[in-house]
């Protein structure tokens, strides 16, 4: 990872499981060169943890506010994290 890096997890809530929610935010991670996982919550929410350049973590953030179609988020919770990306892709977690 060149230049500033951020790193930071993320809690979103709504309607974002049974939508495509993470396979959506696996792709837009991808995209932007982001490494880190998402996955399921039992409360019906998701969690990402999501590593790279600090445009680039921003730019999710953003991302995540909007999911994909049939997505309904009403809230992003943003944890911001010592940055120290040990991950080397962005993955789908159980």
């Amino acid at each position: 990872m060149a230049g500033p890096g951020r790193e930071v997890r993320a809690r979103v809530y709504g309607n974002v499981q049974g939508v495509g929610f993470r396979i959506w935010a696996r792709d837009e991670a991808i995209s932007l060169c982001l490494a880190g996982w998402i996955r399921n919550e039992a409360d019906g929410s998701v969690t990402t943890r999501i590593a790279g350049l600090d445009e680039a973590v921003s730019t999710m953030i953003e991302r995540l506010w909007k999911g994909p179609s049939g997505a309904l988020v009403s809230r992003v919770d943003v944890e911001e994290l010592a940055p120290g990306n040990t991950f080397a892709e962005f993955r789908i977690v159980a």
